[in-house]
């Protein structure tokens, strides 16, 4: 309470008390009472880019009997199954080095070598030299070193691979790329495993196996000596140490089948967990504002929720001062509202308007998401 300015006569009680109301109501126009806005709340669902296969979605299906051949299908408009002849596949595994170590390789450069010791390989100029760990020469490669060894080759720091090991020269000076080379049947016994748990009902691995193997020959990268990366830029690959006796079962029972459209081998995107409906590609984080692709259309999830996806539906609360701060130059003042224009085949936002205090901004649902680090672009905002 405030006290009275000094030589200003006290009021009578209850004279004191009207003027003490009077004063609360008038500071109820200035001030924000409790129930005024404190918080943004950002509710939404998924978790991903939103195009192609749910991963839990797929896992919904399996667990309700559907065929991996009908659950592709499902989530590749239009497709049909097919096969594609074995290939090789070049990842990369780690770029930029000052040398690599190996060991578990029986020859390199056409050197033999010992399995059980380990190798050392360094750039010279165009090539790369060969050294023991003791630094004893043991061989010159012109432009490639390939070590291959049975049945794996370790890249010392990284892990065990089936295949060759390439070492080669990168595009920057006095560095190198390490690449597995390895064939592609092998390659998915290290990705299946990483991208859905092995636990898994079997048709559900069968359907990633597929998604994987068309995913490898339709989409490279066309790298420095590689097409491949071993993370999320192309897909999860750990090697041998990620390959387990049920994720390999269905690699094998799956071997060389590919999703085909109009008799080529399809970008079979795929992705955690679609909320319950996934997104035409143009209008996903994965290609916005991109040519619109026939076999990759939103489609109804109907049983992914049954799968128990940890980001099924999600929520995220935000101070008022953090929300501008993420969003940064994107709001024109402090934001006042959030209005979605435009929303996909799913729920997830295409574009909406920040209306700030100073002006109204257009932004996309990608935009949003990236700026606010959410897991998905299908998201409602209010202010509480």
């Amino acid at each position: 309470m405030v006290s009275a300015p000094r030589g200003t006569p006290r009021a009578r009680p209850r004279l004191r008390a009207s003027l003490v109301a009077a004063a609360v109501a008038s500071l109820a126009l200035l001030v924000p009472s409790a129930a005024s806005a404190k918080k943004w709340v950002v509710k939404g669902a998924g978790f991903g880019h939103g195009t192609g296969m749910s991963q839990y979605g797929a896992k919904g299906f399996a667990a309700r009997g559907t065929p991996y051949s009908s659950i592709l299908g499902h989530y590749y408009t239009g497709t049909t199954l097919g096969t594609a002849p074995s290939q090789t596949v070049r990842v990369l595994l780690r770029p930029y080095l000052p040398s690599a170590r190996f060991r578990g390789a029986g020859s390199a450069c056409g050197v033999g070598l010992k399995p059980g010791k380990t190798y050392v390989a360094k750039r010279k100029g165009a090539g790369v030299v060969l050294r023991t760990k003791k630094g004893i020469r043991v061989a010159k490669c012109s432009g490639l070193l390939s070590a291959t060894g049975a049945p794996t080759v370790e890249l010392i720091g990284k892990g065990a691979y089936r295949g060759a090991l390439e070492v080669r020269p990168s595009s920057v000076p006095g560095r190198l790329n390490a690449i597995n080379a390895v064939e592609i049947e092998d390659y998915l016994k290290g990705v299946v495993p990483k991208e859905s748990p092995a636990s898994w009902p079997i048709e559900a691995l069968k359907a990633q196996a597929v998604a994987a193997r068309s995913y490898a020959i339709a989409t490279p990268v066309k790298g420095n000596g590689f097409d491949q990366y071993d993370d999320t830029r192309s897909q999860l690959y750990a090697g041998v140490s990620a390959e387990a006796t049920r994720t390999n079962q269905a690699v094998d029972a799956t071997r060389s089948q590919v999703v085909l459209y109009n008799g080529k081998v399809a970008q079979t995107f795929f992705f955690s967990t679609s909320g319950g409906h996934t997104e035409n590609n143009e209008h996903s984080s994965l290609g916005f504002g991109g040519t619109p692709i026939p076999y990759l259309r939103g489609v109804t999830d109907p049983y992914e929720a049954e799968a128990r996806p940890p980001y099924h539906r999600w929520k995220r609360k935000f101070s008022l001062g953090r929300m501008n701060s993420l969003l940064g130059s994107l709001v024109r003042g402090k934001l006042k509202k959030v209005v979605v224009t435009q929303r996909g085949a799913s729920p997830r936002i295409v574009r909406a308007n920040l209306i700030g205090s100073r002006g109204t901004t257009t932004v996309t649902g990608p935009q949003l998401r990236d700026q606010l680090g959410l897991p998905d672009t299908w998201a409602t905002f209010k202010k509480k």
